[in-house]
């Protein structure tokens, strides 16, 4: 892709920062009774449609990271290990990933929060665009421990200083999950045992926020006997009576969280990878809550763009998208990473809602 069309793409994820559109996301993670670990996310953006690609990468696939500028001139990596990815606005800006060694990556917008260090022209062969640092974990690391030693030897920076800053939740199949976030310059990793992302404020703050719900709990409040009234409970489910229903990045962390740990441990990996996906139905934000009295909303079905669920032990990768809710999926069992060609193509072929009529007889 030459320059002008890098800049013109990538202008819409840079306005990210700046728009005041929905730039969400929201990661929660299920374990089932046969011990698999399936980890899903939403990402979100009200502005304009990402549109939104796959990625086939092989192994032996050599990409160039671009740098500040919207050239292609920092470091150069060369894929390990086969990956399938989901991207935003370019195919190389992988947002969601799961490769054949069972490792899966996934960036959320941070903005606000993070900052990366200075682009140094001396140390390009070592810097890597933030957009990109996903596709190279999947493609260098088997495991979260690899990944973490791996950040030590790069340089991680933005390529337009009016785009949102990133962090990243990165799984492997042990079931361990870090988030990683860079914040005064400096690369923080905290272990993710509640398995739950959002976006800003930081992880720490918003683990710690979930003490202000300490008092919620599932099932229905009991009777209560108030001065001479009895009062009782509307209906099933008052025992959440106080969860923030809005899409602030705390108030989804939080109902993620409680939706999450109040989940019944389903069977198989597949009966959760379904599971996944109706929670995370209660974080789709419609088109116009984001936009201002007087502004005209963008014409697209949702600020939730696409959602998906990564089986890890499976090696299986799902997805459904605002324009087709039928959940599609990739077996990278199925895939030889070693003869496959390098592949790219929309999430969506058709962008419009299919309609099936039913067979009455």
């Amino acid at each position: 892709m030459c320059k002008t069309r890098f800049l013109a793409a990538f202008a819409a994820v840079a306005l990210l920062a700046v728009a005041g559109k929905a730039d969400a996301c929201t990661g929660i993670t299920l374990k089932s009774q046969d011990g698999s670990t399936v980890v899903a996310r939403t990402i979100e953006w009200g502005g304009s449609d990402l549109n939104s690609r796959y990625a086939i990468v092989p192994r032996g696939y050599t990409q160039s990271s671009y740098i500040p500028g919207g050239t292609k001139g920092g470091m150069t990596f060369t894929a390990k290990y086969g990956f399938v990815g989901l991207s935003v606005e370019q195919e190389e800006f992988v947002t969601e990933g799961l490769n054949e060694e069972g490792l899966s990556a996934g960036l959320f917008y941070f903005p606000g929060y993070g900052q990366y260090e200075d682009y140094d022209e001396s140390l390009k062969a070592q810097s890597i665009a933030d957009l990109q640092l996903v596709s190279w974990m999947l493609g260098s690391f088997k495991t979260v421990d690899e990944a973490i030693e791996g950040l030590r030897q790069v340089h991680v920076v933005a390529i337009d200083p009016r785009a949102s800053t990133a962090h990243w939740r990165v799984a492997d199949q042990s079931g361990r999950q870090v988030v990683i976030e860079i914040v005064d310059k400096k690369v923080n990793v905290y272990e993710n045992n509640i398995g739950v992302l959002t976006n800003s404020p930081g992880f720490e703050w918003q683990v710690t926020n979930l003490n202000n719900y300490v008092n919620l709990y599932p099932g229905t409040a009991k009777p209560k006997a108030r001065g001479g009234v009895q009062t009782a409970s509307f209906g099933a489910g008052s025992g959440f009576l106080g969860l923030p229903g809005d899409v602030t990045p705390p108030s989804r962390f939080v109902r993620a969280a409680l939706y999450q740990t109040t989940a019944p441990v389903l069977a198989t990996a597949d009966k959760t990878v379904r599971q996944c996906f109706q929670i995370l139905n209660n974080f789709d934000i419609p088109i116009g809550i984001e936009t201002a009295e007087g502004e005209t909303a963008v014409d697209i079905p949702s600020a939730t763009q696409w959602t998906s669920a990564t089986d890890i032990s499976g090696r299986k990768l799902y997805y459904r998208t605002m324009y087709n809710s039928a959940i599609r999926m990739f077996d990278l069992n199925n895939i030889n990473f070693g003869k496959t060609k390098y592949k790219t193509a929309p999430l969506d072929e058709v962008k419009e809602q299919p309609v099936y009529a039913v067979s009455v007889k």
